[in-house]
């Protein structure tokens, strides 16, 4: 008799541990989705004193002002990324004409790459958010002189980026990100204050942190 309920027990483990994997398999699936539906905005300055990180803030400016019309059309993460690698000599003579107009002599190394980021949350319209778990993104990446300081992030598309220091999803990225993800991964980074949803996120967090 003990050995029929220690079989029962081993064999209970090993569902339940096949069912985590499975569970952890598919959440990872969803991050990696979710990691490749966007294009972020990576600005790194020169170094952390005021004067650099304010540089940094006026160079953020202008990219977004002045570059942000050309994602206007693109309908995808993988022609906003082609969009940003086809155009990065313009970004790059915007970011410099910046530096250059305060003073400052440092070079602008811009480029489309992979970078870590970590959790980003968007209020949207009512009480609820949009939360991207960290991990690897691709990235319009734009490191200023020496690029030793503090970095400044942001969703280039669908469009989160926000000079004015505001984090609110609009109705028309809200769309975006609905017709980019599926309804789970969709479910997942909207919801993530749901218990059941939360839990999920977690691990997705844990899944980008291994990556970092």
């Amino acid at each position: 008799m003990p050995k029929v309920n220690l079989m029962r027990v081993f064999g209970v483990i090993c569902a339940a541990a096949l069912v985590l994997v499975t569970a952890v398999s598919y959440i990872s699936w969803q991050v990696n989705d979710i990691e490749d539906s966007v294009l972020r905005l990576h600005i790194v300055a020169n170094s952390d004193s005021d004067e650099d990180q304010a540089l940094k803030l006026k160079v953020r400016d202008e990219v977004v002002d002045r570059c942000g019309f050309l994602f206007e059309n693109c309908v995808s993460a993988e022609q906003s990324i082609k969009t940003a690698a086809d155009n990065i000599g313009f970004i790059k003579y915007v970011a410099e004409q910046v530096i250059t107009e305060n003073g400052y002599n440092y070079d602008a190394d811009c480029q489309v790459t992979q970078c870590s980021f970590p959790t980003k949350q968007y209020e949207r319209p009512g009480d609820s958010v949009v939360s991207l778990p960290r991990g690897e993104y691709n990235a319009l990446n734009i490191k200023i002189g020496a690029a030793k300081g503090k970095n400044w992030w942001c969703v280039m598309y669908p469009p989160l980026c926000f000079v004015d220091g505001v984090a609110s999803v609009p109705d028309e990225t809200d769309e975006l990100l609905k017709s980019q993800l599926t309804a789970s991964e969709y479910e997942l980074i909207t919801e993530s204050d749901r218990p059941e949803i939360k839990i999920k996120f977690k691990i997705a967090e844990l899944l980008g942190g291994q990556q970092d």
